[in-house]
This record gives C-alpha cells, structure tokens and sequence, in this order.
C-alpha cells in the first residue's frame, strides 16, 4: 500500500508543476484534465501527509519517554496514544481511499421505478417512493426533471422515469436499486388486514452518446398525443415518443414534455443508461449477478428493503438495518441508510484487499 501511497504523492506533485505551467494553462482542455486527475488526488495525499506527520509524532513522543522529566514522560505518553489511535484511523480511511472508483460514481442518474405485486397498493407506494427520492435530491439541491410517468387512476404511479443531475449522484443512489416491499393496512380494507407490495426502482447512470453506438436503423420510432395530465396542447398534438431499439426489444416512452424534439432526446438519454447497463452486464459477469439480485423479478420475495407502517420501521435486507423513521424517511431523509449502505460495501472490498 505504501509503495503505491508514495507513487501518487510523487504524480500529485508532477501535475501540480503542470496545473502551474503558463503553457498548459493556456490549453484549457488539458489544464481542465490536470485539474481533474490533481484534485481526485488531493484527498489521498492530504490523508498520507497527516498519517506520516502522526508516525513522526509517536516517534518524538518516544523519545521523550526516556526523559528524567516526569511531566515530559506524561505529555509523551498521552501524544503516543492519541497519535496511534489517529494512525489507525488513517489507515483505514487510507484503504478507503486507494479502492478501485466505480467510473460512474460521479455521473447524473436515470431513476426507473415501476409498480410491482399488489394492484393499486403497488401504484400507491411506488408514487410514494417517487416522491421520496425527488425530496431527497432537493435536499441535496440536485436537478430533478421528469421524464416519463404513467399514472393510475388512485393516485399512484404504474411506472415512472426522471433525471436527477448533480455531482456524486449515482455514488449515493446506485445501491436503491432492487425491489422496495411495503407492508400496511391499505385505507379501502375494512378488516384491517395487512397488505404486501412491491415496486422495482433501477437507478442507472446517465450515459454520453461516445459511451454507447446505437444504429439509427436499430431504432423505431412512433409518435402519438400524449395522454394524461399536461396542459392543453398536450393532448391536442403527436408530442409523445416511444423508441423501440429492435435488436434488444427495449421500448422506452416519454410524452412529459409539449415537444416531440425533446421528448425524442429525454427517451433517447433513458434508452443509452439501459443499454450501457446491459452492455456492462454482458462484459462483467460479476456486475451481471450483482444486478440480479439487487433489481430481481418484481414479486414479493426478492427484496432489499422492506417499509412496514404499523411498526414504523424500514428495514433493508442486505445489511440488516432497521430504522424508525417512516415520516421522515418518506420526506426523503435517507442518508441514514445510504451512508451505511455505502460503509457496508467498502467493508466487503477492504476485506478482500485484507485477504
């Protein structure tokens, strides 16, 4: 790990000569990529200069020790400990920091949730989840933009597609994906009886048109008036797109917007996030497994997390964490869970670096 922590202090210090040199400044496009590659270096060495400054301190501290000066040898003794237990931390956070990046971590996200088991409840609930993830990137002053959605005739949501933009977005987002199970007393059941439901939300990340080559012959396109709410003009003219891409069998539709020109970009977007995800699963068997079993087949039993309203609590499946925050929960408080989703997965890969 060492060698490899010196390595990169000697490229962080190589790309700040050249972040500095006039000529490249001049050249923005690379000046731009040297500031990227510096500062996605800059967390690692400031973490390995405080771990070697807290090396050199418990050696000092030892010194000290062999002092006659009994207030000297206290001081020393508490500078030991604190700096070893300082040591330890950055050893860990040094771990963290030297695991291989997901290359999409720092993308936009494309949010796909769809109604599954459970009839209107599944409708109700996936409108709800929706709702959730909105509030959530609000809170974190992301962009949201809505990009297709199918209502049901209650209130709830078949399926809906929505963009959200900001830094870091698929980083946070990437492990709701899977199927979201809800447990509670739907308000047209006289017996009180306890319903289960399900939805599926794939979150996939946004993909540039140089990532994925699609053939314009691949793809049929089919415009018609939307439906639903809108607007006047709406339903007035053929402003809804469906792209059908013929090889895969993907259909994606979007009919959010008045323009057709728009619309056809929004599906288009949606269309290459679903087949940069397909391609990925053909060349990586192991990202292919890992998506089955977060996304599963919509039904009640392959489920990550599971929202059960008379006890007020959500629990997700994959890392046995219960919280009791429904309300809050729902209003799109969820860093709670991610943050220990994301703690759980680096602890998986540090465990395989350990091995």
């Amino acid at each position: 790990m060492f060698d490899k922590l010196d390595f990169i202090v000697d490229k962080y210090e190589e790309l700040s000569e050249k972040i500095a040199d006039p000529e490249i400044i001049n050249d923005n496009k690379t000046w731009q990529k040297y500031m990227k590659e510096h500062s996605d270096l800059t967390p690692i060495v400031t973490a390995y200069t405080e771990y070697k400054d807290a090396k050199m301190n418990i050696e000092e501290a030892k010194e000290l020790m062999y002092s006659g000066d009994e207030d000297l040898k206290e001081l020393a003794k508490m500078e030991i400990e604190e700096s070893t237990e300082r040591v330890e931390e950055l050893e860990i956070e040094l771990k963290k920091l030297l695991l291989p990046k997901d290359p999409n971590d720092d993308k936009n996200v494309i949010v796909e949730i769809r109604a599954g088991a459970g009839g209107d409840e599944a409708g109700l609930f996936a409108g709800e989840l929706l709702r959730m993830y909105i509030r959530y990137a609000e809170g974190r002053r992301w962009k949201v933009e809505i990009m297709n959605i199918s209502e049901t005739g209650v209130g709830g949501v078949k399926e809906a597609s929505f963009q959200i933009t900001g830094k870091g977005a698929y980083s946070r987002l990437k492990f709701e994906s899977g199927v979201h199970r809800v447990q509670r007393v739907p308000e047209t059941e006289s017996g009180g009886r306890i319903h289960t439901s399900t939805a599926t939300v794939a979150v996939l990340p946004e993909v540039e048109e140089v990532d994925v080559d699609i053939n314009q012959n691949d793809l049929r396109v089919d415009v018609y008036r939307s439906s639903g709410n809108g607007g006047q003009s709406v339903n007035t003219t053929d402003s809804a797109v469906r792209i059908t891409h013929v090889p895969t069998g993907m259909v994606v539709t979007c009919q959010d917007g008045k323009s057709q020109l728009k619309n056809k970009d929004k599906a288009m977007k949606v269309l290459r996030a679903r087949l940069y995800d397909l391609k990925l699963e053909e060349q990586n068997k192991e990202i292919a497994d890992e998506r089955k079993s977060q996304v599963g087949t919509g039904d009640r039993s392959g489920k990550i997390r599971t929202y059960n309203f008379p006890q007020g609590r959500i629990t997700d499946h994959r890392i046995h964490l219960t919280v009791y925050k429904m309300a809050s929960f729902l209003e799109g408080e969820i860093d709670e869970m991610i943050d220990a989703l994301i703690t759980s997965f680096q602890a998986e890969e540090l465990k395989k670096i350990d091995e």
